[in-house]
């Protein structure tokens, strides 16, 4: 078995290496055909196999022979997987392609691949008796295809050339795959692909009946009551009428119906918008606007500049003369900086031409719709060539086309297909966690039912076989009932008697509850809808409640998910602070205080209107800058020249106004304020810069680009201007400081000092540097560059080393502080959402350094935290090894306590925390080898997010909120409860995975080891994931931690997300509407969604649960009375009250109260809400409703219906009034228990209510009135059965004393048990409506400014260079691939570098290097010079010293040195043509 591995593994390596050459065999057999006759001995087909140097005498069989090896060759690579394949049929199968390199193209020959004993078969065929494999294969080959026996040998060559083209193009191609030829409609249309058409939308206008009530009756309450309304149908069981359950139900039903249709309908007009956008479709030659819905795969469709891409699609020409074009892929991962993309070479001449568009017939192999955004594999088959496909030749749907004016591409997926579709998910029907346990609670009750119907069902027949066929004559059976056997009798009877109860008990959940809750539900969105606090003015818009059923889930979310671009931040970046040459800039100093000034709208800003090509909108307000820059400060203008010359900004004059087009807006906001304070870049070529410094224009000539990458975290820029040649860098900070030159520690140390201060302050810093070069040293550099360009072997490790080598002793020029501007007020609504208990996650599409760097600014991740730990494996080996590092590091961070681990960290404070590395514990297995010293006492007391049995709540539920301890002891005072929360706040780890790591994170093997770790984190941040990464995130931590997700975005791209969790909230942003279309909740800003669940989720949760509760109670304190009347009436099923009491009971006398109660209660009000979060906290825990309190509430209800019914019986029974008349008759004793039951209800239903309104009080106190006017109407006006029955009970004194009785043995033990609760153990609300406390701020405002802290070891993580920043534009510019002209069309000025420059620096490879140590009492966050370089001549220097030479050069310098060109020197791999 190993040799045979050896020998496939053998065979690969030599199939790899040799060229496939199945049409070249055929076209060299053509030339020695010709020296053959026309006939070939038919004794040829069935000689053995010949050698490749006889097999010219029989050309035929050369073919097949050829055909044999290749399969024989590929039967040896793929071993075993060729046997498994044949079992499963015959079938052919096209080869993954090889490409070769045929000019500037790329064309690739693909072989088919043999499964099977046929060549070409397609299909099972007999085998041959023979048993000769080659004639078998030359049979079946002329049965296909008979006429190339009687042609020419050389046609037959032609045309098996020819058919193997048409065959590999029409036949071979994987299940897999998919085929597609361009402008090809029929021929398309067999594949039935589907059209562009998109539907969002749940109904049609035929399917939304059946289906709408099959949802609804999934629900279980809505089908036991249809099955009591059935029941209620038959008379004889029935004592109540059927109208009493179908008017309610259908009223359900239809409420129900109306808000689905209504959500269904806004679904339908947002896909009809969509549909119905236009697009520029080549139908015939022409060009016509066709609907969106209309394109078809295989159309070739037009797109223009900043227009939708309508489909996924083939870029096959541009408007840029290199194919290439720019697209915005925010609804996609959420990225709004601009992404290139190319299309092929050889379709770039179709220009836009639209017949040569509409001939092009090209056919395109490629692989299934799927969901992977950044992966496309294909081929393209045209003009008898393939070329290999891949992502940057496909636009996607949902993308914008930017800085181009047109591109034309073919349609490869339409519709549901496109990738943006696949990762939309699918749209779930969502109920709230109260839903589900009513349906739970439901099918208790109806157990319980069924019990008690089944007792009393017996207790009937018993008594009916006793008792009650002696009465017959008074209480006669029904004539279904037979009266000859008496047990058969009393059976009968008892069977009608269960179904009797299960009628007559049914008002235990009543129809009428369902009602009451669609309606809270229903004016709880208004009140949302109508909250003038989360009225956004700028856009004006107001919060909205898309569905009214999630309402009450608001409050019990435990865990968010967010995305950021968008959503946390506005994705505006500002020049916001600098430090130059050691000075910071960028505070306004109050002049008698010496302290900085806030900076507000109010504080009047610099004026830069002297400078012609100022941006209005670019707002600095110290002018000490300007002021510097204007008086000609050396180090300012080196600055400012450094910003404006090193980047791969593009500029472009649009309607005579200069406007730029960056890659990230990082390098746009410090190329605009260079562009400000007078440097403004102008134009760029291939191999030139030109600025304009205050006025004077500055040409550069650009030498070599080094480019970014994740790796360097830096990028330079090499120049000449006359004779100087200079490097210009700026990166990380850490990444700089270990390429600085010595002798400059104190500008280091007062630069590093800015810095800290610009980190604390949450900004990306950015750190700039310039080195002079001699031309002797430059060129021997570039020789060596382009050697390294060259090799064939680690290109990319001597390239790094290059490059290493020339960014080294520089000298640091300054730091640049960038603002990723947040949403107004998203750190305060994060900490407090935090503090409230909720765990908040990050699920980005944005790089890690820019997650990380977004979440210190809106302080989700803060200095103060233990440790954050970085997932980055590339395997599931890595990644299980990093998850097992990282528990070890929780486990002895919770060992040795805070006290310990600080120790450690000011030990070592050289930890890069964006390596792997950067967990604590390599720090401890450091100090293993010496003896471990006790720690110290802990200083704070540090809670875990865990839920083990020792800490369990006994009121909580599943391991879901993980906050048991999160507040500590309720005892406590609200002063001790806010010094946990701020304890809490500053302790913890932090998690942050890369989008590649989390795919393995994610496998079930990893998923519960992540898990762990996570949970244990105070935040968590994925970056670079898809948006079905973010859907596949929320749907673990719903299936594992059982836990209440929301989700909430603002793009496509966190569409799938917002469908997968339990809430979904869209935010109406900038990058459209189709979150917001696809949420239950919509908000205009982060921070509206503080209030609305810390206010709106909380009250209505509260407000639902106080609800259910309290009408539980009042419904079994009414229904159990008949239970207590059974023992007193045969169990008959007779009812102690009105039937039409029993009728309107819920409808008319009780519920309004209860309405009120769930619409308008509070406990505290909204600022006490917001300034106490936690008091969430209990609906995390779910303490409000669960089956402790539904059990507590029938025990009360089943206790109140035992009174209610006993006192007034015990009193009337026998009972006479004064004048005599008989008081123990069944009406009277109904009517006396229903208005005691009444007034009960008032009773309680005050106590309850904490938050009186005037509603409140018109309802509970109308109620009560209105329960006599209607019994006075219903029996006096209407005739009912019970007329006088009550009117003569309340004449009697013995009718007040029984209520007055009743009524306080009801009331005073709830009295008493809420003043016992709220003397001994009060809750957070109580404490704050009963005192006037201190208030409590869940933590420091984020108004305060961030100290930054001591542990300096993770400041890198806020350099914020380019972060949105991607490889390859440098090349890009360099090759002229991204100008608008080609590079053959720029030629460099002949002044510049044509001239010899004076050697500014002494030889650098023969200066002395020297190691800094690391001073251990350097207060540097890294201490990280180890590397540094000291040049003995290396003196600050700027352009500024360069301008006149460079003037002078440009007279007379060019013909100084013959060696020299005067273009500049191809520096790129793409100029280089590899």
């Amino acid at each position: 078995m190993i040799g045979g591995g050896k020998r496939c593994s053998e065979a690969a390596r030599r199939l790899r290496q040799r060229p496939d050459t199945l049409e070249l065999a055929v076209l060299d057999g053509q030339r020695a055909e010709k020296q053959e006759d026309d006939q070939t001995p038919s004794g040829a087909i069935g000689e053995p196999a010949v050698t490749a140097s006889t097999s010219s005498s029989t050309k035929k069989a050369c073919w097949f022979q050829f055909a044999r090896s290749s399969r024989n060759r590929r039967k040896r690579l793929h071993c075993e997987e060729d046997e498994e394949e044949t079992e499963n049929g015959r079938k052919a199968c096209l080869a993954q392609p090889e490409g070769m390199n045929i000019g500037s193209s790329t064309q690739t020959i693909a072989t088919p691949l043999m499964i099977g004993d046929s060549f070409y078969s397609l299909a099972t065929e007999a085998p041959n008796p023979t048993g000769d494999p080659k004639q078998d294969d030359q049979e079946q080959y002329k049965q296909r295809d008979p006429s190339v026996v009687s042609e020419s040998k050389s046609t037959r060559s032609l045309r098996r050339l020819s058919q193997l083209r048409r065959r590999r193009s029409s036949y071979y191609f994987s299940e897999n795959e998919r085929r597609i030829r361009a402008n090809d409609k029929e021929f398309n249309l067999q594949y039935k692909y589907h059209n562009n058409y998109i539907k969002t939308s749940k109904y049609s206008v035929f399917t939304f009946l059946p289906f709408n009530l099959l949802e609804q009756f999934q629900r279980l309450a809505n089908f036991y009551f249809l099955c009591l309304l059935v029941l209620q149908l038959i008379p004889a069981i029935s004592s109540l009428t059927p109208v009493t359950t179908a008017i309610p139900l259908i009223g359900v039903l239809t409420l129900t119906a109306v808000k689905d249709a209504y959500d269904d309908i806004q679904r339908h007009l947002s896909d009809s918008q969509v549909n119905n956008r236009k697009s520029k479709t080549l139908r015939n030659g022409k060009l016509v606007d066709a609907k969106w819905s209309e394109v078809q795969v295989g159309d070739v469709i037009r797109l223009d500049n900043n227009q939708f891409v309508a489909a996924d699609i083939l870029l096959l020409t541009t408007s840029e003369p290199n194919g290439l074009c720019f697209i915005e892929t925010a609804e996609l991962d959420g990225e709004t900086n601009l992404k290139a993309k190319q299309c092929l070479t050889e379709t770039i001449e179709l220009g836009d031409h639209h017949d040569a568009l509409w001939n092009f017939n090209g056919e395109i192999l490629c692989e299934r719709p799927n969901n992977l955004l950044n992966k496309f594999d294909g081929t393209l088959i045209w003009r008898n060539q393939r070329f290999a496909l891949d992502n940057e030749k496909i636009l996607l749907r949902g993308c914008v086309l930017r800085n181009t004016q047109w591109c034309y591409g073919v349609v490869v997926f339409a519709g549901v297909d496109t990738k943006l579709m696949q990762n939309s998910g699918k749209t779930q029907f969502k109920s709230t966690g109260v839903d589900r346990l009513l349906n739970f609670i439901i099918i208790g009750i109806v157990l319980f039912l069924v019990a008690i119907c089944a007792l009393f069902a017996v207790g009937c027949a018993i008594w009916e076989g006793l008792i009650g066929q002696h009465f017959q004559v008074y209480l006669p059976w029904e004539h279904i009932i037979p009266k000859d056997y008496i047990p058969s009798g009393a059976t009968v009877i008892g069977l009608l008697v269960f179904f009797s109860y299960a009628i007559v008990l049914n008002t235990v959940v009543p129809i009428s509850l369902y009602v009451s809750v669609e309606v809270i539900r229903f004016i709880q969105s208004f009140l949302i809808n109508w909250d003038e606090e989360m009225y956004y003015a700028r856009t004006n818009t107001y919060a909205k409640a898309r569905t009214t059923t999630l309402n009450e889930e608001l409050g019990q979310i435990q865990y968010i998910f967010s995305d950021k671009t968008g959503t946390l931040t506005q994705n505006i970046m500002t020049f916001n602070k600098c430090s130059i040459n050691g000075r910071t800039y960028g505070d306004v100093i109050d002049l008698r205080t010496g302290e900085p000034i806030e900076v507000t709208e109010a504080l009047q800003c610099v004026d830069f209107s002297a400078n012609p090509h100022h941006e209005s909108d670019f707002r600095w307000y110290d002018r000490t800058l300007l002021d510097a820059v204007r008086s000609n400060e050396e180090h300012s203008h080196v600055f400012f020249r450094l910003l404006a010359l090193c980047h791969t900004v593009m500029a472009e004059t649009v309607e005579g106004k200069l406007e730029y087009q960056a890659q990230s807006p990082d390098e746009a906001a410090l190329v605009a304020a260079a562009r400000n304070f007078g440097f403004v870049f102008r134009s760029r070529t291939p191999n030139s810069i030109t600025i304009e410094v205050m006025g004077r224009k500055e040409e550069y000539e650009l030498l070599n680009i080094l480019d970014f990458n994740n790796v360097r975290k830096r990028m330079s820029v090499i120049l000449r201007r006359g004779n100087t040649v200079v490097l210009y860098c700026k990166g990380a900070d850490n990444v700089i400081y270990d390429r600085l030159h010595g002798g400059q520690e104190d500008l280091k140390a007062r630069t590093q000092d800015h810095l800290n201060k610009f980190a604390g302050e949450g900004l990306r810093t950015l750190v700039l540097a310039e080195r002079r070069l001699t031309e002797q040293y430059y060129k021997i550099w570039r020789t060596r560059q382009q050697e390294a360009a060259l090799a064939m072997d680690s290109r990319e490790e001597r390239l790094n080393e290059i490059y290493e080598e020339i960014e080294s002793d520089m000298q640091l020029v300054g730091v640049t502080a960038i603002e990723d501007k947040l949403q107004d007020g998203v750190p305060k609504a994060i900490a407090n959402l935090q503090s409230a208990g909720i765990k908040i996650w990050v699920l980005t599409g944005d790089k890690q350094e820019t997650a990380i760097n977004i979440g210190y600014s809106c302080q989700l991740l803060t200095d103060e935290l233990a440790d954050v730990f970085i997932v980055d494996g590339n395997s599931v080996e890595e990644v299980e090894k990093q998850l097992r590092q990282f528990k070890e590091s929780i486990k002895i961070y919770n060992r040795f306590r805070p006290g310990g681990t600080e120790a450690l960290y000011n030990s070592d404070s050289n930890m890069d925390p964006l390596s792997v590395t950067m967990t604590q514990t390599s720090v401890f297995m450091h100090e293993s080898s010496s003896p471990p010293t006790p720690p110290p006492p802990p200083a704070i007391s540090v809670v875990t997010f865990r839920w083990d049995d020792k800490n369990k709540d006994k009121k909580g539920g599943p391991d879901s909120a993980e906050c048991n301890d999160l507040f500590g002891d309720e005892k406590r005072s609200l002063d001790d409860g806010a010094a946990s929360i701020v304890i809490d706040e500053t302790t913890g780890f932090a998690l942050v995975v890369n989008g590649h790591s989390l795919v393995h994170c994610l496998s079930p093997e990893l998923e519960i080891k992540f898990l762990d770790i996570a949970s244990q984190c105070k935040a968590v941040i994925c970056c670079r994931v898809t948006p079905l990464q973010k859907a596949l995130v929320v749907e673990l931590i719903k299936r594992a931690k059982n836990a209440v997700t929301l989700a909430i975005g603002d793009g496509a791209n966190d569409v799938s997300m917002i469908k997968a969790a339990h809430i979904g909230v869209g935010i109406s942003g900038q990058e459209g509407l189709q979150a917001v279309l696809s949420s239950d909740y919509a908000i205009a800003q982060f921070r509206y969604l503080e209030r609305l669940l810390l206010v709106h989720g909380r009250w209505s949760y509260y407000r639902m649960c106080k609800f259910l509760r309290y009408f539980f109670y009042k419904n079994f304190a009414f229904t159990l009375c008949h239970c207590w009347y059974s023992l007193f009436c045969g169990f008959s099923a007779q009812t102690v009250f009105d039937p039409m009491f029993i009728s309107v009971y819920n409808l008319f006398y009780t519920s309004l109260p209860v309405l009120s109660l769930g619409i308008f209660e509070q406990d505290v009000s909204d600022k006490n809400s917001l300034e106490y979060p936690r008091l969430y906290t209990p609906g995390l825990r779910s303490e409000l409703f669960n089956i402790r309190e539904f059990i507590y509430s029938v025990l009360h209800g089943a206790f109140t219906s035992l009174v209610l019914f006993l006192i007034p019986y015990g009193v009337y029974k026998d009972g006479v009034s004064q004048n005599g008349y008989i008081l123990s008759d069944h009406m009277t004793l109904g009517a006396v228990v229903a208005t005691i039951l009444i007034v009960d209800n008032t009773a309680q239903i005050s106590l309850y209510t904490s938050y009186w309104t005037i509603v409140n009080h018109i309802t509970i106190w109308g109620s009560l009135v209105w329960y006599f006017v209607l019994d006075y109407f219903y029996n006096y006006v209407i005739g009912g059965p019970y007329v006088g029955s009550l009117t003569q009970a309340i004449k009697d004194l013995t009718f007040w004393m029984t209520m007055l009785i009743t009524v306080m043995v009801l009331v005073a033990p709830v009295l008493a048990y809420k003043y016992y609760l709220l003397d001994v153990h009060p809750s957070l609300s109580d404490k704050i409506r009963q005192k006037s406390l201190k208030k409590i701020h869940s933590r420091a405002s984020s108004d305060v400014r961030r100290t930054p802290s001591s542990r300096r070891g993770r400041r890198s993580v806020r350099s914020g260079y380019a972060f949105a920043h991607q490889e390859g534009f440098g090349r890009l510019i360099t090759s002229g691939k991204i100008m608008h002209k080609m590079p053959q069309d720029f030629a460099f000025p002949l002044g510049l570098g044509t001239k010899k420059t004076q050697a500014l620096h002494n030889n650098l490879a023969s200066a002395d290097q020297t190691k800094a140590s690391n001073s251990s009492g350097h207060h540097m966050g890294n201490n990280n010079n180890t590397n540094q370089r000291h040049n003995q001549n290396q003196n600050h220097s700027s352009m500024a010293d360069i301008s006149a030479e460079g003037r002078a050069a440009d007279a007379g310098g060019s013909g100084a040195n013959d060696d020299i060109s005067p273009r500049a020197p191809c520096q790129d791999l793409d100029t280089i043509n590899l």
